[in-house]
């Protein structure tokens, strides 16, 4: 499970529907161009939390059926509704996906042990491994280490998808879990992350941007500091500018540049002015 995984976008037509035929298109930009070790399906950039269950369901199951077995699949089944995170996740684990993640439950103030009942009660009712997802700036969920260490007791708990810039927090779970999965989840931060031996990163612009993500995680592996400081730089050049257009908005321009048919955001999430798709297309000249 090692390695550099694309946070999967989703195509949808101008209606909010899932797109079939574009979401098959960018799965095989991910695996065929940027070689990428796996997808996290179903996670912030494929906008889930705008998404019915049905629609993501249908999206898992387009997925595996295009992938087969040739990466390894990350199937993202939080909600803030249980029963639906537990059906996701059997729904999931019964089309083969090689393991499960969750954010952590947000908006309403969760206390730590409300939030490791909702893991344990997902794990429960499924045979499958879960990656805890830890984003705080956007769940308001902070978790020191020894919470981490409350989650990790439960066998089924595998490993943490950590999108926080807290470096000390990340070198301290590293030090008292060896054996635990640790990706990166801060595509901009990757090198910083890989310098403490993080075990892989799970990351949006991994769909426009995958090869160079590769490159530094394997630079850093072997030491090459230098190196792969300077693919990082090129990379936050380029993670720079699809933030000052507009994060999913632009990765889908760029992607649409390379041929490859990516849809859409579904609403409220706005399109682009013609000014912005056009500083897309650049980014995709000059970058990609």
């Amino acid at each position: 499970m090692n390695g550099i995984y694309t946070a999967l976008i989703c195509s949808f037509d101008e209606n909010g529907k899932v797109n079939e035929k574009g979401l098959r298109e960018i799965v095989r930009h991910n695996i065929d161009v940027q070689k990428v070790d796996g997808l996290y399906v179903n996670g912030s950039s494929g906008e889930n939390f705008l998404m019915s269950a049905d629609q993501k369901k249908k999206v898992f199951e387009i997925v595996k059926d295009e992938v087969k077995d040739e990466v390894k699949l990350i199937a993202q089944v939080g909600a803030l509704d249980i029963d639906e995170a537990v059906e996701l996740a059997q729904f999931a684990t019964d089309l083969g996906y090689d393991a499960l993640s969750a954010v952590t439950p947000f908006y309403y103030r969760f206390d730590f042990e409300e939030v490791k009942d909702y893991y344990n009660t997902i794990l429960e009712n499924v045979d499958n491994k879960m990656i805890i997802y830890s984003i705080p700036a956007l769940t308001g969920v902070s978790m020191n280490l020894e919470q981490f260490a409350e989650l990790f007791e439960n066998e089924k708990v595998i490993g943490v998808k950590f999108t926080a810039p807290d470096f000390f927090l990340l070198e301290r779970i590293r030090h008292a879990f060896p054996d635990k999965l640790i990706y990166s989840g801060f595509d901009e931060m990757l090198l910083s992350a890989a310098v403490l031996n993080v075990d892989g990163a799970i990351g949006s612009t991994f769909n426009v941007n995958g090869q160079r993500a590769k490159q530094i995680y394997a630079l850093a592996k072997e030491s090459r500091i230098d190196e792969a400081r300077e693919v990082q730089k090129v990379t936050n050049d380029l993670i720079a500018e699809i933030l000052a257009n507009g994060l999913y908005q632009t990765i889908k321009e760029i992607l649409k540049a390379q041929g490859v048919d990516a849809g859409y955001c579904r609403k409220p999430m706005k399109r682009l002015t013609e000014d912005k798709v056009e500083n897309a297309k650049a980014m995709a000249a000059k970058y990609c």
